[in-house]
């Protein structure tokens, strides 16, 4: 039986994400910052809840050894954990900046290389980074988390040529708008009102979100792309999940910088 390490499993695409691979015969490590908030998760079997703070090496350490003990082996890894912070540079602390590349990009990769040396033993296991279309496009105030997410698909994409020859895949999924908490403890929004030169953007910005939010597709269509990922026997990077995923992306490849983005700037103008 294989098994998966999840991170941000206690709702969203993680919670989601774990249901589906448990329902299909895998063991679960299913990891949160409070793993109070597993509810009835926690009590499936062969799955086990684990404290997993990806900013805190300790409990990404704890958590890893932990599954490996209970189910002997990782075959794949779902880096998922991670929120989004939007608003006007000027608006946010250096702390809430560094929070934010600290969860969604140095706590992918603290938590990867916890994992890298099980599976590069093994000469098997794949890696699951949850990207965005905000890893490909970008929107007004998304400086931060378009940061993290440009990254991301960075990142795995060398990863990918790096742990190929080791037998380790990695790949990228990259989810639309989702029904996730995404608009609530999973998102950082700064505004501050001594910057009210930066209002009307946010205002455009809040109308843009509604129509683009109006019909997001269920965690569980995500869970199934990445149920997809991982058993693909193919050599693809990148995944995406929604129809939304696939029109804007498609748009932004078949489009240059000009056009596109005169785009999204006649979108926030229509609001």
């Amino acid at each position: 039986m294989k098994t998966i390490l999840i991170t941000g499993a206690s709702s969203g695409i993680g919670a989601a994400t774990a249901r589906h691979f448990q329902a299909n015969g895998w063991n679960v490590i299913a990891t949160m910052r409070k793993p109070d908030a597993a509810g009835d998760l926690a009590e499936l079997d062969n799955v086990h809840v684990a404290k997993l703070d990806v900013t805190d090496p300790d409990t990404i350490a704890g958590a890893v050894d932990a599954g490996i003990r209970r189910f002997g082996r990782i075959d794949a890894l779902l880096n998922n954990a991670g929120y989004g912070a939007y608003g006007a540079l000027e608006a946010f602390s250096m702390e809430r900046i560094r929070r934010q590349f600290d969860t969604n990009v140095i706590g992918l990769l603290e938590v990867t290389k916890t994992v890298l040396p099980h599976m590069r033993e093994n000469r098997a296991g794949t890696i699951v980074n949850i990207s965005s279309i905000g890893g490909q496009i970008t929107f007004p105030l998304g400086t931060l988390y378009h940061g993290t997410k440009f990254a991301v698909e960075g990142l795995s994409e060398a990863l990918h040529y790096e742990l190929e020859p080791l037998g380790i895949r990695v790949c990228i999924v990259e989810p639309g708008m989702i029904k996730t908490n995404f608009g609530g403890s999973s998102f950082d929004f700064a505004m501050d009102e001594s910057l009210p030169d930066y209002a009307p953007t946010a205002e455009a910005m809040g109308r843009v979100f509604g129509k683009l939010a109006s019909s997001p597709s269920a965690p569980e269509s995500v869970a199934d792309v990445i149920w997809s990922a991982i058993n693909d026997t193919g050599d693809r990077l990148r995944y995406r999940a929604g129809a939304d995923a696939e029109a804007l992306l498609d748009r932004r490849k078949a489009q240059d910088d000009e056009t596109f983005m005169g785009g999204i700037k006649e979108l926030m103008r229509e609001g």
